[in-house]
């Protein structure tokens, strides 16, 4: 008689942080490219109105950052089916820390770099952020210098982040990317 492996259960992360997860990779590939587009453009009404816009995203995804961390911290990650290897494991959770802790930075320093030079920011027009800071030259250069460093670095850990799901789904085939698919639904999968 031949004996069969059991069935492996794959994970899934919790909905409500799937959920958040693809809707702040919206929000930030939205305001991203707005920034780079800001930084293009001359002085003016219109560059003020995209800068605008540029800002209200970049409150929103600081907010679902929080968001997620706290939901995070109250549901935890499901289990992987098969244990990745210490290397790959130190790697996703360096790769992480640095997304979450980029995409803290990127919103704060911005917020910085607008009240110390005098901005306001606005999220949306419903209502303005508390100027935290006075008007400060320094720092609102030194935030603005800190902005576009962090920039590039999210930029480049994205790339790094997106590389890796290519990497798990279509060279390891494991359940990496399942975990966080918007729809998954878990069910047992044979060995």
């Amino acid at each position: 008689m031949k004996a069969f492996t059991p069935p492996r259960v794959v994970g899934a992360y919790n909905p409500a942080l799937r959920s958040a997860h693809w809707l702040m990779a919206g929000l930030i590939f939205i305001a991203i490219p707005l920034g780079v587009w800001v930084g293009q453009l001359p002085r003016g009404d219109f560059r003020s109105e995209v800068l605008f816009v540029h800002k209200s995203f970049g409150v929103t995804v600081l907010a679902f950052v929080i968001l997620r961390v706290v939901i995070r911290l109250i549901v935890g990650a499901p289990a992987y089916a098969r244990p990745l290897g210490r290397l790959v494991h130190a790697a996703a959770g360096t790769g992480h820390l640095a997304l979450y802790a980029l995409m803290i930075a990127m919103p704060v320093s911005g917020y910085l770099t607008s009240v110390a030079g005098g901005h306001e920011v606005s999220f949306f027009g419903l209502f303005d952020l508390p100027n935290l800071v006075p008007r400060n030259k320094g720092l609102d250069e030194a935030a603005s210098q800190a902005h576009y460093v962090f920039a590039w670095a999210l930029g480049v850990t994205l790339v790094l982040h997106l590389g890796a799901v290519v990497w798990h789904a279509g060279v390891k085939r494991d359940e990496v990317l399942t975990r966080m698919w918007p729809r998954f639904r878990p069910r047992p999968v044979q060995r």
